[in-house]
């Protein structure tokens, strides 16, 4: 969809523009709010249609009253506001409280709008069965921790982006200090528990490293927590910005009998992060 936004506006001598909301529209209207999770921030949403060739972003702020605009409502503001001179849809799309499809728009659109069709997965992309790609689906994949799947639907290794905290230092005592992170979107949805190889972006490097999403059984935990051993690595970088690149689950997290056995996995862990 923005390989076509963006071909057509270089074709017309226009600008390539991406009209979206904040917050989340399923959020402000309450469908699942309570368990709807985002893919992106906002700025992470605009960096990545900025990479994509967009020239700009205008962002909506998305309110009850917002909601209330019909399709040709919505439309002609698209046209007014941005001077929108063309339209360009998903094949599945709705647009407006009136819930046009695509293909009513067509017929009452005050702009004019072209669809495009479904991308198509391959099986051959880190096992992802061969259907459209849609965000239900990368939601789906990530929760159940197949974050290959999730990534060969993207385009990219989905990340996290956070801030490292003070945890129990319990890691330190066994030789594997990590990096506690709280997210800066708090609706941002984390990988389902277990053990990743990650990509580590801190203090302007990237590393390698291995991150554990759970509750830490093996030390009475309770509570979830993301956490991220550095490989050779030993900067303090309490209070630094951190950013993930989920590339591979390496298992689920478990409960281990002792510290000792916890941290033989943990020795495990690292060398098939290294692979």
């Amino acid at each position: 969809m923005l390989e076509t936004v963006v071909s057509s506006a270089r074709e017309r001598g226009e600008e390539a523009v991406v009209v979206t909301f904040w917050p989340h529209p399923r959020t402000v209207l309450q469908q699942d709010a309570r368990d709807f999770r985002i893919l992106s921030s906002l700025e992470e949403k605009k960096a990545l249609l900025v990479a994509a060739g967009i020239d700009r972003v205008e962002v909506i702020p998305f309110t009850r009253r917002f909601a209330s605009h019909t399709a040709v409502q919505y439309l002609e503001l698209l046209r007014d506001r941005y001077g929108a001179s063309l339209v360009v849809m998903g094949y599945d799309n709705r647009i407006g409280s009136d819930k046009r499809t695509a293909q009513e728009i067509c017929a009452i659109s005050p702009v004019p709008v072209v669809t495009v069709s479904p991308v198509i997965s391959s099986e051959a992309e880190g096992g992802v069965e061969k259907s459209p790609i849609s965000s239900t689906r990368i939601r789906k994949a990530l929760a159940e921790g197949d974050v290959e799947a999730a990534n060969a639907m993207l385009g990219y290794s989905y990340g996290l982006y956070g801030v490292v905290v003070a945890g129990n230092r319990m890691g330190r005592t066994i030789g594997f200090p990590t990096a506690n992170m709280q997210l800066y979107e708090p609706l941002k949805l984390v990988p389902g528990d277990g053990v990743y190889a990650v990509d580590v972006e801190v203090t302007g490097n990237v590393f390698k490293g291995m991150c554990n999403i759970g509750t830490r059984p093996t030390v009475g935990g309770t509570s979830r927590t993301i956490e991220t051993h550095i490989l050779d690595f030993s900067e303090d970088i309490y209070g630094l910005p951190l950013r993930l690149r989920f590339l591979r689950r390496i298992r689920d997290e478990r409960k281990f009998p002792s510290l000792d056995a916890l941290r033989q996995q943990l020795e495990l862990d690292a060398l098939n992060c290294k692979k």
